[in-house]
């Protein structure tokens, strides 16, 4: 275990909002670390391709290269001055509060380094901000967990990170603005995409004009990726579903259905497409572990996400939280809860207040795209009987292997009425990913709200760490 010298200020995640708020603290004179799990800075939205790669053109795979790259080159500038530390590889797995001791407001954040994860180091400061991001939802199916069956996003990771096909004949399904982007990427690439199957109906959005015509931008990036769909010939349906995928060693094929306006499939609309890939998703979910553990408020009338003020501040002094953990909202909605965060860290640790102008900008953004995402979590809603489809022999935690008929066995003999109930008695959600895969289908079998996980650490951690890990003060 070791420790690094103090800063003012520790930003875990160095995506579109960790990278905001540090550069903006930054350039008011925040001392900063800013501590991440890539090796690169930039995220999931920023992903790039490994130097050894040698990619010709990165930004092919990318709509916002220019952003990334006067992010990337003021984080050069400040890491050169000596203003921000920067830490890849490192895995962040608590975050203490009052470390130093006394009952002052010192953080300690914990990181497990590198690949290995054998060791951790602890940087302390002043105040913290969490841009931990957030992570797939993938609701099961029969079949979900063959070989060739990946979340829409990984396939994506693996086309930014490893200049990768996850196949050559790709079916996209499921729901949300992520499909789009992902068949289109794939499609561009070099993929047969033979099918772009979305749950939702183009009706949906009707209600919500208004807000979707205070956000062009958004718009006409919804229909550029339209059109790259419309140029390389991909099948587009919609209000259908994947019912199940099939195959032995791997997936073969998968059945996709229309549904009623109740989110139900209907009789008689089943077919077979032919694949060796399913590239699939149903949104996103918010990281709240380290906020959670910190005893920060969380949202749980939906989807958990972490509840922040006008200036990004959670309810434990010190800390904030900014991006995809207060709520799904892409990248450019992170950018602007980042700096609003930077700004508020930086007249608490410095005492140097914002520009009224440039709050008032960043807080506009902040509204606009907060109503705007808002809208498109309302239309893009998963089935609402997908539940109807998972049948008894359905493996639910792939960790545990519990099948459906297990958890449904736990609610209906044996009285289970909440999630860790079921996880005691079918030790679904026990296993590596202590729930964060297969929590989501688990809760909506079982017939109960998912909720907050309240894990004491952020991710597994060896006991030759814990039992390292000095008392503090």
């Amino acid at each position: 275990m070791t420790t690094s010298a103090e800063p003012s200020l520790a930003v875990i995640g160095a995506g579109p909002a960790g990278l905001a708020a540090a550069l903006t603290a930054a350039d008011r004179g925040v001392r900063v670390v800013l501590l991440d799990a890539g090796a690169q800075a930039g995220g999931q939205f920023y992903r790039q391709p490994a130097a050894a790669l040698n990619a010709r053109r990165p930004q092919a795979l990318h709509h916002a290269w220019g952003t990334w790259k006067k992010l990337r080159d003021r984080l050069a500038a400040h890491v050169a001055a000596g203003r921000i530390d920067h830490l890849a590889d490192r895995h962040v797995w608590s975050v203490e509060r009052e470390f130093g001791g006394g009952g002052g407001g010192e953080f300690g954040v914990h990181a497990l380094l590198g690949p290995a994860q054998t060791e951790s180091q602890t940087v302390t400061a002043d105040a913290v901000l969490l841009a931990t991001g957030g992570y797939e939802k993938v609701l099961p199916f029969p079949g979900w967990t063959l070989p060739g069956v990946v979340s829409a996003g990984g396939a994506q990771a693996m086309l930014k990170g490893g200049l990768v096909l996850p196949g050559r004949t790709v079916v996209v399904a499921g729901t949300g603005p992520l499909l789009m982007p992902v068949a289109a990427g794939l499609a561009a690439a070099g993929a047969e995409v033979a099918a772009y199957v979305e749950s939702t109906h183009p009706a949906d959005f009707v209600r919500h004009t208004a807000t979707l015509a205070a956000n062009p931008a958004k718009v006409a990036e919804a229909a550029r990726y339209a059109a790259q769909l419309l140029r390389h010939k991909v099948p587009v349906t919609v209000r259908h579903t994947v019912v199940a995928a099939h195959g032995t060693d791997r997936v073969e094929s998968v059945t996709v259905a229309a549904l009623d306006p109740h989110g139900r499939v209907r009789p008689g609309t089943a077919r077979r497409i032919a694949c060796d890939t399913l590239a699939v998703g149903h949104g996103m979910l918010a990281h709240t572990d380290l906020a959670e553990t910190l005893g920060c408020a969380i949202d749980t009338t939906g989807d958990p996400f972490v509840v922040t003020d006008a200036q990004q501040r959670t309810d434990i002094d010190g800390v904030w939280a900014a991006g995809e953990a207060t709520g799904i909202g892409g990248a450019a909605l992170a950018l602007a809860e980042g700096e609003l965060a930077g700004h508020s860290i930086a007249a608490r640790v410095r005492g140097v207040e914002p520009r009224p102008a440039d709050r008032a900008r960043a807080a506009r953004t902040r509204t606009r795209l907060r109503k705007f995402f808002a809208a498109l979590d309302t239309a893009y809603a998963p089935p609402a009987h997908w539940v109807e489809q998972v049948t008894e022999d359905t493996v639910l935690c792939r960790c545990e292997e519990v099948t459906a008929a297990e958890v449904r066995e736990a609610v209906e003999e044996l009285g289970a009425t909440d999630l860790r109930t079921v996880k005691l008695l079918t030790r679904a959600g026990m296993g590596w990913c202590q729930g964060r895969i297969c929590a989501s289908g688990v809760a909506g079998v079982a017939g109960c709200p998912a909720g907050p996980a309240k894990r004491p650490f952020a991710r597994p951690v060896p006991l030759s760490v814990l039992a390292q890990e000095p008392e503090h003060p």
